[in-house]
């Protein structure tokens, strides 16, 4: 028995520990092709140029010899650690030398990788895959400098992607992703192709520039820092993509690319060059660059036609924040390689934001000697290169916040930037903090000078999120001048969007805290007087319908049945009537108290919240239908705006929970998206904590929210719809095309085909045929007219507020203001009017940009709706609004 337990027990034991362990080997062990595959990509973890010739003893040592692996590990270096290229083309230049391993009369061990990594780069193409396609072209461009590869065949492949830019009707995007790849790899085998042909080279400048001149008109719409008038002069503090390509190729042209030596590492320049009648260059060969990948899985809103809306791509505007002393100006040759650089860094590491850190602090190693400043406390001193000695936590700080800034939105999610930001200030407090108050210091002054609304909303959010993360410690005595100030001034407007961010982020008295006891007081208008907290308007004992709202609480509270419900609120709806005087809404009031008593339920945890609602979700979309009975029916605008107010009023002091409890609503069809965006313009104004100022309708950041929210709802739907009805019009081909099959397959088989398969003929599938899919059709049409519906109202309340027409100001007599070049030269004496419709404004153009994939499907419908009505007038204002509608929706070049 002892034996049985503990013996063969322990034998077990021990067997199974052994396996295990050899398990654990066997994960462990790594290949020769494995190791040596790891040695390419981790080149230069301290010194690449000393670790050069000791890998390339590894490679030439490594028997048998397996080219794929190596130009594997090549490629991964190439495209995902781009700052480590020109030392990549070092080692093949090495390779390219015989040595007494070479066989005799094979090409050397450099030129069977390169032939090898050429087709790994065809397959780039193939997908369409810019960035790896670009990083190549780098990788490419270093070699042709090396005289690695030939300058003809590499003219030839920059031509090929300047070709993408004479394309009738080339979108945006694919044009800026054809341009970086020939602009680029121009810049780096520019020294070489001058040489080789002057023509050649000003046939791909003047390319670029052809195309560059065609965008100005969008240029102006995502610009960050606004302007009014499209011809007015280009911000000194902003920098576009191709415009500073553009800078940098021309300045390099003038000089025969001489200083492409002075801003990227040439380590392979050191060797001599290979004679080319012992070995000619690599002949690249010819490409075509594949067209547009356009996926039919979806279908056009208007037509029916299978489409698809792609995401529309704008030209990239950085906003600058440091001199050229202290960071690299973007338009020079050395700052356009540093910002790219970086830029490339960020966008590869977004997986690991740790890493991405660590490297962006480590670039200095990958750049030359004296670029930029030394650490405090370094051992080595390199004397800084001429024109140089930039900061480079100011220089990473100002490219993250520029990419995170880019206009309509960024290309990674916000958070990651924010995140970003935050790993660099824990690496190294004391150089990147300081950076990151300077980098906060001139966005808070650039709110004034045009700063566009949609960067002050995100600068305000990274803001928050960042003081939480560092105990919400900031000098806010610094402005504490700027309350003198209008109260719809954007730079107060930013106070309170920040301190509103923190109060979600921390609470409120530990916010209130931390501010001077001037901005405390109600009069300051930027911190609430109250902390965020739900506003039951019934709570009170002397507010009117006190009792009949506790009634209606003690139900819910109760779990009541809905039948029971309804029968009280019959009889509530009776005695209001017999009570109340004639002209008193009755239903609205009985909307009031039934939403309000749920929402009061729901306010002590999201889950209640989402319990409460949907327990009662027929109660809530018969109240919203109108009726009161248990049969409602029809649609009733009024009554959707009721319980839309209800809603806001109940959360009045937490505009998050507003949004929130919006959005519920909408996703279980309480109310529409459109009921939403209308409600918003009617009364989203009077839930702002600036409500009692008064004053002509302007939609804050609060509001835009809420419109943005509605809108990206109704868009959602639709493109789930359509996806839905793909899918099911796939299954539908794919069960004809099996029956087309049977039906070959018994005719093949039989010698002599009966006469009813002789005249058999697969039908075709209709919608009625298939009650899923017509189902599917329905609710897709349906949702493609709310969708329709949701956009004209929201574009018919932007014009509306800025360009009202006479009979608009007869419904609504507040004052007009109306925002142009002239007004704008004059903001310093603006008032809360002007700075109102200037925000407004500035969210009409997030507007457009935003959501012109959508507004170009139905732009025709819309423009007849919203601006017929100024066609026989000279509005400035419409004049401007129907500008950048034009540019939005491909109307204006």
């Amino acid at each position: 028995m002892s034996y049985d337990r503990y013996g063969r027990g322990g034998r077990r034991r021990y067997h199974q520990r052994d396996r295990d362990d050899y398990d654990d080997r066997r994960r462990d062990y790594e290949s020769p092709d494995d190791k040596l595959k790891t040695a390419i990509i981790k080149l230069g973890e301290v010194d690449p140029i000393e670790e050069l010739p000791r890998l390339e003893q590894l490679i030439r040592d490594h028997v048998p010899r397996n080219i794929p692996v190596l130009s594997e590990a090549l490629r991964i270096g190439v495209t995902e650690q781009p700052y480590k290229i020109p030392f990549y083309a070092t080692m093949l230049r090495i390779l390219h030398n015989s040595s007494e391993l070479s066989i005799p009369d094979e090409s050397p061990l450099g030129r069977l990788i390169l032939e090898d990594f050429w087709k790994g780069f065809q397959s780039y193409l193939d997908k369409v895959a810019w960035r790896d396609t670009r990083l190549c072209i780098h990788f490419f461009a270093h070699l042709t400098v090396a005289r690695l590869i030939s300058d003809d065949s590499m003219l030839s492949l920059l031509r090929s992607f300047t070709a993408v830019l004479d394309e009738f009707g080339v979108s945006h995007g694919r044009a800026k992703q054809a341009a970086l790849c020939a602009g680029e790899g121009l810049l780096i085998a520019g020294p070489a192709l001058k040489e080789y042909s002057p023509t050649g080279v000003q046939e791909i400048i003047t390319a670029i520039q052809t195309y560059a001149e065609t965008t100005t008109q969008q240029k102006w719409l995502v610009s960050p820092a606004t302007r009014i008038s499209s011809q007015a002069i280009p911000s000194e503090t902003t920098v576009e993509l191709l415009d500073i390509l553009l800078s940098t190729l021309n300045t390099l042209n003038q000089s025969d690319f001489t200083e492409t030596a002075n801003c990227i590492p040439q380590p392979y320049t050191t060797y001599p060059d290979i004679d080319p009648s012992v070995l000619s260059p690599y002949q690249l060969p010819l490409v075509l660059v594949p067209p547009e990948v356009i996926e039919f899985d979806s279908m056009s809103a208007e037509s029916g036609e299978e489409s698809q809306i792609k995401k529309d791509e704008w030209p990239e505007f950085f906003i600058r924040l440091f001199p050229n002393d202290v960071s690299p100006d973007p338009n020079s040759p050395p700052g356009y390689v540093v910002r790219t650089a970086l830029l490339d860094i960020v966008e590869i590491f977004e997986v690991n934001r740790k890493e991405c850190a660590r490297l962006l602090l480590e670039y200095p190693k990958w750049n030359l000697p004296g670029t930029f400043n030394p650490k405090p406390g370094a051992t080595t001193v390199v004397e800084p290169a001429p024109g140089k000695d930039w900061q480079l936590e100011s220089t990473i700080i100002e490219t993250v916040l520029g990419a995170y800034l880019i206009l309509p939105e960024s290309s990674k999610k916000s958070i990651y930037y924010i995140a970003l930001i935050t790993e660099l200030c824990k690496l190294s407090p004391s150089t990147v903090g300081p950076a990151v108050g300077k980098s906060i210091r001139k966005l808070y002054t650039s709110l004034s000078d045009g700063l566009d609304v949609e960067a002050a909303r995100r600068f305000a959010e990274w803001f928050a999120v960042h003081m939480s993360n560092f105990g919400f410690a900031w000098v806010w005595k610094e402005w504490i001048p700027d309350l003198q100030l209008t109260v719809q001034h954007p730079r107060r407007a930013f106070m309170r969007r920040a301190i509103e961010f923190e109060i979600r982020l921390a609470y409120h008295d530990r916010i209130l805290k931390t501010l001077p006891e001037v901005m405390q007081t109600p009069d300051a208008y930027t911190i609430p007087d109250q902390a965020p907290g739900p506003a039951h308007e019934y709570d009170d004992p002397a507010t009117p319908h006190h009792d009949a709202a506790q009634a209606v609480l003690n139900l819910f509270r109760g779990r009541a049945k809905i039948e029971d419900v309804f029968t009280h609120l019959e009889a509530l709806k009776t005695s209001l009537e017999t009570s109340e005087e004639g002209h008193v809404n009755v239903d609205s009031i009985i909307r009031s108290i039934v939403l309000q008593s749920l929402l009061h339920i729901g306010s002590r945890s999201f889950s209640h919240f989402l319990n409460a609602i949907e327990r009662y979700l027929p109660l809530l979309r018969n109240l919203t239908s109108g009726g009161i009975s248990n049969a409602g029916g029809g649609v009733n605008p009024e009554a959707k705006a009721d319980v839309l107010t209800a809603a806001a009023s109940f959360w009045k002091y937490n505009r998050q929970m507003v949004a929130i409890v919006f959005d519920k609503l909408m996703q279980y069809q309480i109310v529409d998206p459109t009921d939403v965006v209308a409600w918003t313009f009617m009364n989203g104004v009077a839930v702002g904590q600036l409500a009692e100022l008064g004053g002509p309708m302007n939609l804050s950041a609060f509001e835009w929210d809420l419109l943005r929210g509605a809108l990206d709802k109704a868009n959602g739907r639709v493109t789930i719809a359509r996806r839905k009805v793909a899918a099911l019009r796939k299954e539908d081909d794919d069960a004809r095309a099996r029956v087309k099959a049977r039906a070959d397959e018994t005719m093949e088989i039989d010698a002599e085909p009966k006469e009813e398969n002789q005249d058999a003929k697969v039908p075709e599938t209709t919608p009625t045929d298939n009650p899923a899919l017509a189902t599917a059709l329905n609710a897709f049409s349906s949702l493609t007219k709310e969708q329709k519906t949701a956009l004209s109202r929201t574009l018919e309340g932007f014009v509306s507020c800025l360009a009202p027409t006479s009979s608009d100001l007869h419904a609504n007599p507040q004052a007009r203001t109306v925002i142009t070049e002239k007004a704008w030269n004059n903001r310093a004496n603006w008032g809360r009017d002007e700075w109102n419709a200037w925000e407004t404004w500035g969210w009409y153009r997030q507007f457009c940009r935003a959501y012109s994939p959508y507004l170009k499907t139905y732009s025709n419908t819309l423009y007849t709706v919203s601006f017929a009505k100024f066609e026989h007038e000279n509005d400035e204002a419409a004049n401007l609004l129907k500008t950048v509608w034009n540019i939005a929706t491909g109307q204006e070049a």
